[in-house]
């Protein structure tokens, strides 16, 4: 008489999972699997993605792994072989080009004495405007308003805000103070 492989389906009982002995291998070994998987990543999280990943090829082998004193070996060279693969497909965000994309920090940008001065510079700009212009300029970019509220707030069209504001724009742009600055 033979002996049935799998008892829940001789005496008619459903289990949750088909293979009751990888839960109880993951709930065991789960911590120092994913200490080898946070050795493959800088990223936590991508650590823990890498296990999932690793766990669940070994699921879909389970029934052919034949030596289960063998599963760390097998699971941690998942690991390595699915950490090896997303490697290869990553994304590269570099390109070679001729010219680099940004310009050269220029020495005093660091320097808080110049900052200030470009603030003191630039109030002084501010100043010379008219004084409806000047509101307008604070409450645009000062005070990060809409071109709607700051109309709303003095009491104007939109239309006016936005031909007085530009308006100020240019006579800032002509200041010879910040021209220097330039």
């Amino acid at each position: 008489m033979t002996t049935p492989v799998c008892t829940s389906a001789s005496h008619g009982k459903r289990r949750s999972s088909p293979y009751p002995s990888f839960a109880s291998y993951v709930r065991a070994r789960q911590p120092v699997l994913l200490r080898t998987a946070r050795s493959l990543t800088a990223n936590p999280s991508d650590a823990e993605d890498l296990l999932q990943t690793a766990l669940t090829k070994t699921y879909v082998a389970w029934e052919r792994i034949e030596d289960h004193r063998a599963l760390d070996g097998y699971v941690r060279r998942a690991l390595v072989n699915t950490r090896t693969s997303q490697w290869r497909k990553r994304k590269v965000d570099e390109y070679v080009c001729e010219e680099l994309p940004e310009p050269e920090p220029a020495s005093g940008e660091d320097d808080q004495a110049e900052r200030q001065a470009l603030r003191d510079a630039m109030w002084r700009a501010i100043m010379k405007l008219p004084d409806r212009q000047r509101a307008m300029v604070v409450l645009r970019y000062y005070e990060d308003l809409s071109e709607v509220q700051t109309a709303e707030v003095l009491g104007v069209s939109v239309g006016t805000v936005k031909s007085a504001v530009s308006r100020a724009l240019g006579k800032l742009r002509e200041d010879p103070e910040l021209g220097l600055v330039r």
